[in-house]
Order: C-alpha cells, then structure tokens, then sequence
C-alpha cells in the first residue's frame, strides 16, 4: 500500500478487504499518515472492506485536508451508504472540485430517502452549483418524497437545476395523464 508503486497498491486491496478486521483497524492508523498517497491508498483499501469500521474511516477520510483523498472517500460512499457521513456529504457538494461535489452528490443519492431532506434545504443554497447538485441528486432518486422539492426547484433562476428538477419529475411521471384507450 505505500510502496509507492500503484499497481501493486491495487493488487493489495482485495487482499487487505479478505483479512477482516484487523486490516481495516491498519488502515485506519494509516489514515494518519503524512503522506497524502498513503491516506489515498487507506481509503481506497477501506472501500472494499464491508465491515462497519471502515464505513467510519471513510467519513474520517471525508476531511481530509487532500481534495484526492476526500474525493476518493465520496466515490466509495456511493457503494458503501453511511447515515453518518450525511452532514459531510452536503458540505462536500459546496467543494470547489465539482468531481467532488458530484461523487458526494451520488452517494447522497444512495443514501436514499435518508438524503431528501438535507437535499431539500441544500437545493435552497445561494451557491447554483449546489442547487445544481443537490436537485440532481434528488431527480435521480426517483422517490415520490422528491416531488415538492423538485417543484420548488422548477422555479429556479439556474437552467440547469431547472433540467434537472424536470427530469426527475418526468421520471417520476409527475404531470402525466393515464387513461385507457
């Protein structure tokens, strides 16, 4: 894992993930490191271990002060939902890297029905880029607890939050008319 050399790095995480968790309490104490490529590799190993623990290390690697660790924490969030890194997720929508913003936009969106209210409020930000990633956010969840804040945000001065708030409404048939021929 700091060898240095990525494609061994890669080869070990499978590995790590097998030994349980006496690696994930490893690379937990590697999230510590100096070395912002040894705090990466931690989190990308953390990723693929399923057990609780590293759930909580992927927050931690959330606020990392390495926009490349942080980004690489959001990604695996959208595999592995944590309830806990919901208030890091909705920051994280206001990060100036909008890779960032949209890898945490997507592990909102796992987190389901758990996000739409945080989605909510952040869709109301002064920042468009934040509403632009948090109505999208709640476009692609496709529940019906959606539907008012997607109509809220049909009104938005930002045409892209506007694409978005139409789409998910479409999706989610909102304003369609069923009838038998």
């Amino acid at each position: 894992m700091i060898s240095g050399e990525d494609l061994r790095a890669e080869q070990a995480v499978p590995k790590l993930a097998a030994c349980g968790d006496q690696a994930v309490d490893m690379l937990l104490a590697l999230l510590e490191a100096e070395n912002p490529d040894h705090r990466w590799w931690a989190t990308r190993a953390l990723a693929a271990c399923p057990q609780p623990t590293s759930r909580r290390g992927l927050c931690r690697s959330l606020k990392d002060k390495d926009p490349a660790v942080r980004t690489c924490a959001a990604a695996a969030l959208r595999a592995q939902p944590c309830i806990e890194a919901l208030p890091l997720l909705i920051s994280a929508l206001q990060e100036e890297d909008r890779l960032l913003a949209r890898l945490a936009g997507d592990a909102l969106i796992a987190l389901g029905q758990d996000a739409i209210s945080a989605l909510d409020e952040a869709s109301q930000s002064e920042d468009p880029a934040v509403r632009i990633e948090a109505v999208r956010a709640l476009a692609k969840m496709r529940h019906p607890q959606t539907i008012s804040a997607l109509f809220k945000a049909v009104e938005d001065a930002s045409s892209i939050v506007v694409h978005w708030a139409e789409q998910g409404l479409d999706d989610l048939g909102v304003g369609m008319i069923f009838f038998e021929p």
